[in-house]
């Protein structure tokens, strides 16, 4: 089975490097144990900033570079293990704490025995390369400080969805968005089925257009067709969005780069037909600019068994609700 962390790359780097963290801080729990101390990894740092110094619960946070109510956690910890002694200050953040004689004697164990062999060990690990990984981190934990990662992404390109034309190797695209939600909601009928599996002799040789709209990191996921009908006339049809992929705002995303691409082909009239049904759609295409036109029915609504509703664009789209 894939490894999930290492095939999505940076994506995860956080979790990954929280899972490196894991391995190596139950390495270096066997260390302790194995030098006869108690504490665990994580107390370590706590204990090691306590060392000749007394500090509050704030100042403790600030050294190990961790949030005050983790360290408050810690300390308690290691107060109830008798390594350190906590005196009352005005409140928990300024209470001063400092290190027993046992806590002095276990930082004094883990010198000896345990901190050597571990910076030893990371050493073998990164063969020889820890200066360049700390150095690293060290940027990376400076940048972070300054920008956190979510300002950082915002900073990114916000295009996620893009416009591609009509190639070959889509045709399969073409046909399967469509009958996915024509079969969903009705049934495929003759016009249908020649469509989607002539899709360049169909729309593409008689003029007109087939787009697709393609999501960052994810592919296609969906499409539409415009149709000449007549000397200037184009139908906007075969027009889906992929089940798994809704709620991305795709379909305006292509229905307004459909009407500009009818536009450079001088469409008119640039009409719709679909079915009372598909209403989240009848809207879309309302806050677009198309409205209902009796014409365009009488003129091509017998061309699918399904269609009750007849839409004509008029150039001017509704404001956003």
């Amino acid at each position: 089975m894939s490894d999930v962390l290492r095939d999505l790359g940076p994506v995860f780097l956080g979790s990954r490097l929280k899972r490196l963290g894991e391995r190596m801080q139950a390495g270096a729990a066997q260390l302790l144990a194995h030098a006869g101390l108690e504490v665990q990894p994580a107390q370590m740092p706590v204990l090691i900033a306590l060392n000749e110094r007394t500090l509050t619960i704030t100042q403790l946070a600030q050294a190990v570079g961790t949030s005050q109510p983790g360290v408050t956690r810690v300390v308690a910890q290691l107060s109830g293990m008798g390594l350190v002694r906590v005196k009352p200050g005005a409140d928990q953040r300024h209470r001063a704490i400092s290190l027993t004689p046992a806590g002095t004697a276990a930082i004094a164990r883990a010198k000896m025995y345990v901190l050597p062999q571990m910076g030893e060990a990371v050493d073998r690990l990164l063969a020889g390369r820890s200066d360049v990984l700390l150095a690293m981190l060290t940027e990376i934990e400076d940048t972070l400080a300054e920008t956190p990662l979510d300002q950082l992404a915002a900073r990114t390109d916000p295009e996620i969805l893009f416009v591609r034309d009509f190639s070959d190797e889509l045709a399969r695209d073409f046909h399967d968005i469509n009958a996915e939600w024509i079969s969903a909601m009705f049934r495929l009928e003759a016009t249908d089925r020649h469509v989607l599996d002539n899709p360049r002799a169909s729309i593409l040789n008689g003029g007109g257009a087939i787009l697709f709209v393609e999501a960052k990191g994810i592919g296609i996921i969906g499409t539409c067709a415009l149709q000449k009908t007549s000397a200037t006339g184009f139908e906007l049809t075969k027009m889906g969005v992929r089940s798994s992929a809704r709620g991305l705002k795709a379909g305006e995303f292509l229905l307004n780069a459909a009407i500009e691409r009818a536009a450079a082909l001088g469409a008119d009239p640039l009409y719709l037909l679909t079915n009372s049904q598909c209403v989240a759609a009848i809207h879309l295409y309302e806050k677009l600019g198309f409205s209902h036109d009796a014409e365009i029915m009488a003129t091509y609504g017998a061309r699918y068994a399904r269609c009750d509703v007849a839409m004509r664009y008029r150039g001017s789209a509704k404001a956003a609700t």
